[in-house]
């Protein structure tokens, strides 16, 4: 298959701007990019698809720049947004093209004839004089035309919101972008969400007026679930490539719980499993649904390419042990990955010599509100520590009930957890 063909096949291409893309591309490599704002000190799930894209493009012999918005971080993006951004400081924004950088630089090749670079658009756009970019670039906008584009006329007609000059002015810097990129390194390719459509004509539409040559750009899908509702969320919020932030364990959880339904698109767009693989598990989810080979394939194949093969081992290994309730084969650093996101306290060390009761430590520690609760779920068999269940009232705390060195865990019922931390 031709590259545009496999994106095709993977449902990743969504718009194109020239029909003859994929003569274009099948022609000679091409230098190409996509853009990220560093709104926030991390990437999540949902910024995964145009780095998908740019891996595409490299492992077709083109050569990708990631481009981090140190300059058009602090604007913001308008497009589809309900309501105007708030304004980072530079100090934010420096803080989070540094770790957003870190962060994209091991998904691309960096080195052979068609490595990979990193650019930040504010060492341009920081430098340009207001008039001169109101003379040489403001002049080949039409307001009229960016009026009509449906992610300003969406705010327009919000009485509520409306869209300040600022934002307004967010295309022409990112259209000013593409032409950076193409005067300073032969850039004609531009790529992103279906939301930078517009943003990705403009800069086509200006490389045009200024130099006479034509560039190129296409889009991929922003990515739903098959109900409609919005991809990317987990109980507690997005799901990050940041492992400070979701933790490895908590990011393939997410990936192996994917519903049916969307398992298939999934590994079409996240994976580069060959097409064989990926049918063959599709058959596998309308066959055999129960046995999730499709979502273990897909938790697998992410968590690696996000994280590496030794997260993804502790990943599985925590899985496994929290399948079968036995928390003991697990080491410390895994505990902490694993319960990452539930309730904690720190008790300390010295409680465990000292005679006391389980049930005394656990209301110290806000596990239960009362002793009585803590009593009541004994007799209904419902406490745990350690994976062991607490049949007797008085059982005592003392170092024999650490997991770990100094951690122990207490569950309550099927899936109530809680981390003691002993310090």
């Amino acid at each position: 298959m031709s590259l545009i063909e496999e994106l095709r096949w993977r449902g990743l291409l969504h718009q194109q701007t020239h029909d003859d893309l994929e003569a274009r591309l099948a022609k000679e490599p091409i230098t190409c990019y996509a853009g990220f704002d560093p709104t926030a000190d991390s990437l999540h799930v949902g910024s995964m698809i145009p780095i998908i894209g740019l891996m595409h493009l490299q492992r077709a012999g083109h050569r990708p720049i990631i481009l981090v918005g140190g300059g058009t971080g602090l604007i913001g993006d308008p497009s589809f947004k309900a309501a105007e951004r708030a304004l980072l400081t530079k100090e934010d924004v420096a803080r989070n093209v540094a770790r957003i950088q870190k962060q994209l630089e091991h998904f691309l090749d960096f080195t052979g004839p068609n490595a990979a670079v990193v650019r930040d658009n504010g060492d341009w756009l920081s430098q340009l004089p207001l008039i001169d970019f109101l003379r040489d670039i403001g002049k080949h906008f039409s307001v009229n035309a960016m009026l009509s584009k449906d992610s300003v006329r969406q705010r327009l007609e919000d009485r509520d919101h409306g869209i300040s000059y600022t934002e307004f002015t967010y295309s022409l810097l990112q259209a000013y972008d593409f032409l950076a990129l193409f005067e300073k390194e032969a850039c004609r390719l531009q790529l992103g969400g279906s939301d930078q459509w517009g943003n990705i004509v403009a800069g086509i539409d200006l490389v045009r007026r200024i130099h006479g040559e034509e560039t190129y750009g296409f889009t991929l899908p922003l990515v739903t679930k098959s109900d409609g509702s919005k991809f990317g969320k987990s109980e507690t919020g997005n799901v990050w490539l940041d492992p400070a932030r979701t933790s490895p364990y908590t990011f393939y959880q997410f990936w192996l719980n994917q519903a049916d339904a969307d398992t298939s698109r999934y590994l079409r767009f996240y994976t580069f499993l060959e097409h064989a693989a990926i049918e063959d598990l599709e058959r596998q989810i309308a066959e055999e649904p129960h046995k999730r080979a499709a979502q273990r394939a897909l938790a697998e194949a992410v968590t690696r390419m996000v994280h590496g093969d030794a997260a993804l081992a502790n990943a599985i290994e925590a899985s496994e042990a929290m399948f079968s309730g036995d928390l003991k084969g697990l080491d410390e650093a895994t505990l902490n990955d694993v319960f990452a996101e539930v309730p904690s306290a720190v008790i300390p060390h010295s409680v465990l010599g000292a005679g006391r009761g389980l049930i005394d430590v656990l209301v110290e520690a806000q596990v239960f509100p009362s002793k009585g609760e803590a009593r009541r779920l004994i007799q209904n068999g419902g406490l745990y520590l350690n994976s062991e269940r607490i049949d007797d009232a008085e059982t005592p705390l003392n170092a024999a009930s650490l997991l770990t060195g100094n951690i122990a865990i207490v569950r309550k019922g099927k899936k109530n957890y809680h981390l003691l931390r002993f310090e």
